[in-house]
């Protein structure tokens, strides 16, 4: 499965890690590929560690399990780096990214000696700046595509404005504030 992306994404329920995950792997369909899209899911409350996971290739995906040894890690919360080793398994040619609003050299003692690259991003500030409120998963969500580069950036924000225009066709408001916070994330991920 060369042709194969595996990102595994580290949230806190309610924070939109799982729904980010379902988008991307509907967008990354949408624009021709494989896909596969899903939770694990552990104890289901509000704010409790969970995983979730996406497969992107352009080949048949025949594997069916969690991500064991993903390309890149997407943390959505970064609480977590002190509570599970989200780096287990990461591959030092793919990549950590990090909602924080710390500079990475602050981050990487946390990454118990993960050598790959890391990136951050303030979505906590993109979100309250787009959406008036914290919804950090389209920030995390334009981050990892800028990251992994899984899409170009003008259709993966094209098949994203379509998808939120089915889904908040009576809100256009939401759907202004979502594309502004994918916009601002893939200019300011670091």
């Amino acid at each position: 499965m060369k042709n194969t992306v595996e990102i595994r994404w580290h949230g806190r329920g309610g924070q939109g890690a799982k729904t980010a995950a379902l988008l991307l792997a509907d967008v990354c369909f949408k624009h021709g590929k494989n896909v596969q899209g899903f939770p694990e899911y552990g104890p289901e409350r509000m704010g409790a560690p969970i995983t979730a996971y996406n497969r992107i290739s352009d080949d048949e995906l025949r594997v069916h399990s969690n991500i064991y040894d993903p390309d890149y890690v997407v943390v959505v919360d970064e609480t977590l780096l002190e509570a599970i080793d989200v780096t287990a398994g990461l591959s030092e040619d793919g990549g950590i990214v990090i909602n924080t609003q710390k500079p990475k050299e602050e981050i990487i003692p946390h990454l118990k000696g993960y050598k790959g690259k890391v990136y951050t991003i303030d979505a906590r500030r993109i979100s309250e700046e787009a959406l008036g409120k914290y919804f950090p998963n389209s920030p995390m969500l334009a981050a990892i595509v800028a990251v992994s580069k899984v899409m170009e950036k003008d259709e993966f924000l094209s098949q994203m404005e379509t998808s939120y225009q089915h889904k908040f066709a009576k809100k256009p408001e939401v759907i202004e504030g979502n594309m502004k916070a994918l916009r601002m994330a893939f200019e300011e991920v670091k």
